[in-house]
């Protein structure tokens, strides 16, 4: 049987990817620079191979019997010529049936983030495409913002009154599993992805106060004291810090108040909701 490639199989997207797509019965090959990494979360039943975006030379290894390819752009690779080079070397295989890149909802009409060129550079390639275009992550509130909550009871997010469809990152990766294990179905396709409901901020505290039995608070903080804040008292780095502004901003000028279906049109069941997700990682935000 062919093998399918995962890239980024050590964070959270990738890591159900690979899970999801082991159910499905499919070989999976996780690639990725850190090797020993990759071995402990799989010992057993993936083949783990070293792989690096920017070296040529790890290529042609970790494409060994590979047809279908997902691709998760490091976020230290802030330029969307990074990958170019990968791209390229897909093409030059001559026998990927599907590419599955994580891109970014909205970015079909936003030049802005890298998302936009490299969905260009798979598609001027000619490989068979299947763009995901989810919205935020459900996990950035047990990942990168879970320390204002679990410590002070603050979000501490610079979007004001603006709504974001949140999608779970279990249900990007079970989607993705889909699409690459039936690659002929979904070829030169491009999906926007979220949850069922738009919720402000101020929504997200209410149902997080419920569920944890505390009183949660959104701070509301301008953009600049948050980027502030990111970088010298929370020690982020820099660029993430950049990258992370530039995206919520796009969510205050109404970038995530998009809400579509087709989650449940392609896996047939809803997307979990914002409830859902905290009544199941409670464990992230208890003091």
């Amino acid at each position: 049987m062919s093998k399918i490639m995962v890239t980024g199989a050590l964070g959270n997207v990738g890591g159900y990817v690979a899970e999801h797509l082991l159910a499905n019965g499919q070989e999976v090959v996780c690639a990725d620079i850190n090797l020993e990494a990759l071995e402990q979360k799989y010992p057993e039943k993936t083949t783990n191979r070293y792989f690096d975006f920017t070296d040529a030379s790890t290529f042609q290894t970790a494409l060994e019997d590979v047809d279908r390819v997902f691709i998760m752009r490091p976020p230290h690779l802030g330029k969307p010529e990074d990958l170019k080079p990968f791209v390229e070397a897909l093409k030059a295989t001559g026998k990927i049936r599907l590419v599955s890149f994580l891109s970014l909802l909205g970015v079909e009409k936003n030049p802005v983030p890298p998302h936009h060129k490299i969905e260009k550079y798979i598609e001027a390639a000619g490989l068979p495409y299947c763009h995901l275009r989810p919205s935020f992550f459900m996990q950035n509130v047990t990942g990168v913002h879970a320390f204002e909550i679990k410590y002070f009871d603050r979000i501490v997010i610079p979007v004001k009154n603006a709504v974001t469809s949140f999608i779970d990152a279990e249900d990007i990766g079970e989607l993705a599993a889909t699409v690459l294990t039936n690659p002929e179905q979904h070829q030169n396709t491009a999906y926007s992805i979220t949850g069922p409901e738009a919720l402000p901020y101020t929504k997200v505290a209410e149902i997080m106060s419920e569920e944890l039995g505390r009183k949660i608070v959104y701070a509301n903080p301008k953009p600049s004291f948050a980027k502030k804040y990111w970088r010298e008292v929370r020690g982020l780095d820099k660029g993430y810090v950049t990258v992370m502004g530039m995206l919520y901003m796009m969510t205050r000028f109404g970038g995530a108040k998009t809400v579509t279906t087709v989650f449940e049109e392609v896996m047939g069941k809803p997307a979990r909701t914002y409830r859902e997700f905290v009544k199941k990682n409670l464990a992230a935000w208890q003091k």
